[in-house]
């Protein structure tokens, strides 16, 4: 039995992107009393804890990443009892929550910046990371914004440039001041306290920038583009050395891990993007005294080779020690998988095989909503799109928007997310996935993904066991899962032809769910998307 004090280690995470859930009151926009109502569902699931996309009071520049007010809920996602409501039944569910924490960057109306804005000798006026123009008045260097242009705008009342990485709303604040640190432990106490189990860290390795501002270099011609924004955006076009994954950070990822500790069984998540991220995620989690686990857009980007996720996972055994991985094929930020991996695949077995070998990963997983259903990316027109990502870079770069529409609970019009016109379309094609009619088929993928995350919990050597890689060919995917007395081969067959191996040991089948490989002598048969799952002598 595993120790509930580690019940993230190995755990599946459903990310609830909240305006996008159900909407409980009409209005267009989902809720937490419509996630209230729904938590049962998740719940059916399998799967450990939900993770809560923000909240917080908020003008919506960003939708919700752009905080003006730590501890409260915005009122169109209702009240702070409403999230202790929710709190209370995802806990008699058996079910986690985890926060979203946006603490690098804070929205231009929060009142710190409103105070740190109006002059250079305010109790707040090194709160926010103010540098003074150029002598012929430009930014003081060359580092650039994540939604476009430059990552610094001009104060006429302190007559300085603030950095903002993303949106000019959202200001970064100073972590080299410990008064600013210490006020964003507190926010986090304030939940910690009101009995959240845990934090997913927005960006978490933005938090401090160079304090001498030096500019960034420029990427060296061929070198690869590993951050996770598009192509389109010249953000990608340097290399992040000066403006994020300061040396500085880790020494308040320890102070964040010992806040943490008071609270036996919480736990921590964090984003990274980065030039190197895998080597961060390594850094940020290892030695058990900062981060507990990490994920990195590796697997959320494009590329999706049986060779290229081969390489993922051996790159990140070899840098990783100790550290502790969470994978997501999906999230908030980035194309649907269904849509981003498996356009030109069966939209019916691609999602599943995908979504077995994530399951079957060494690591804690993060499932998004709707992934379940294997929703493809939604058509979202351009006089809709609501994101300010997709608005800059449109028609290269569409947004998020894609992602983020409403789950489609049932198949009529709004697909029983809303009463009215929802805040973004609900695509045609995801009526057909609805939940009603998955329930309805014993061999839907909704059914499937309940079968694969029991199947990884009834397997000790598939949660929280070692891995090791097997070399079965290019067209081909396999590792060693093994824990205690269990020794579990994996070989994932991603691609639309069937292929066949030969085993590197001897094994027996497994009756996994809803796969139909077949072992001849020790000649393992595997059909188009299809796995296998062999205990080894």
């Amino acid at each position: 039995m595993q120790d509930s004090t580690f019940w993230w280690r190995g755990g599946v995470i459903y990310q609830i992107y909240p305006r996008s859930f159900l909407d409980s009151n009409g209005d267009g926009i989902g809720d937490l009393p419509g996630i209230t109502e729904k938590l049962d569902y998740v719940a059916s699931l399998g799967v450990d804890g939900i993770w809560l996309s923000p909240f917080f009071t908020s003008p919506m520049a960003d939708f919700g990443y752009d905080i003006s007010d730590y501890r409260d809920v915005d009122p169109m996602f209702g009240t702070l009892e409403d999230f202790k409501t929710l709190l209370r039944h995802a806990h008699a569910l058996g079910l986690k929550v985890i926060i979203d924490q946006v603490i690098s960057h804070t929205s231009d109306q929060h009142p710190w910046f409103q105070e740190s804005r109006c002059d250079r000798d305010n109790a707040r006026a090194d709160w926010y990371v103010w540098a003074d123009p150029k002598p012929d008045g430009t930014p003081p260097n060359n580092w650039l914004s994540i939604f476009g242009g430059s990552a610094w705008t001009f104060d006429p009342r302190r007559r300085q440039y603030y950095l903002h990485n993303f949106l000019i709303e959202q200001p970064d604040l100073n972590f080299h001041n410990p008064a600013v640190r210490d006020a964003q432990l507190d926010n986090m106490r304030f939940w910690l306290e009101l009995g959240v189990d845990g934090f997913r860290l927005d960006t978490v390795n933005f938090y401090f920038h160079d304090a001498q501002l030096r500019d960034n270099p420029a990427l060296d011609p061929g070198e690869a583009k590993t951050l996770g924004a598009p192509e389109a955006n010249p953000y990608t076009w340097q290399r992040h050395v000066h403006d994020i994954s300061r040396p500085e950070n880790l020494d308040f990822l320890k102070q964040l891990r010992a806040l943490m500790d008071e609270f036996p069984g919480t736990t921590t998540v964090g984003e990274i993007g980065d030039d190197h991220p895998l080597e961060r995620m390594a850094e940020y989690t290892a030695g058990g005294d900062k981060l507990h686990m990490a994920y990195t857009f590796d697997l959320l980007n494009a590329p999706r080779s049986p060779a290229y996720i081969h390489e993922v996972i051996e790159r990140f055994q070899r840098l990783a020690g100790d550290a502790w991985p969470c994978w997501a094929l999906s999230n908030h930020d980035v194309m649907r998988s269904a849509t981003r991996w498996g356009a030109d695949e069966d939209s019916e077995a691609y999602p599943k095989i995908t979504l077995a070998m994530l399951l079957s990963l060494r690591g804690s997983v993060c499932l998004y909503q709707g992934e379940e259903l294997g929703l493809p990316e939604a058509d979202v027109p351009f006089e809709r799109i609501q994101d300010p990502y997709g608005k800059v870079l449109w028609p290269d770069f569409k947004g998020r928007d894609g992602c983020r529409t409403p789950i489609p609970w049932t198949d009529d019009i709004q697909g029983g997310f809303s009463r009215v016109e929802p805040w973004l379309p609900v695509d045609t094609r995801h009526l057909l996935r609805a939940v009603s009619r998955q329930e309805a088929r014993a061999d839907s993928l909704l059914n499937s993904v309940r079968a694969l995350i029991a199947f990884r919990r009834e397997h000790p050597a598939l949660f929280d066991g070692d891995l090791r890689l097997v070399d079965i060919g290019d067209e081909l995917l396999g590792f060693v899962r093994e824990h205690d007395d269990e020794r579990l081969l994996c070989v994932f067959n991603l691609g639309g032809q069937a292929r066949e191996c030969r085993l590197p040991e001897h094994g027996a089948l497994l009756d996994a769910p809803g796969f139909t490989a077949r072992l001849e002598n020790d000649s393992l048969h595997l059909p188009a998307y299809q796995a296998a799952y062999l205990r080894l002598d």
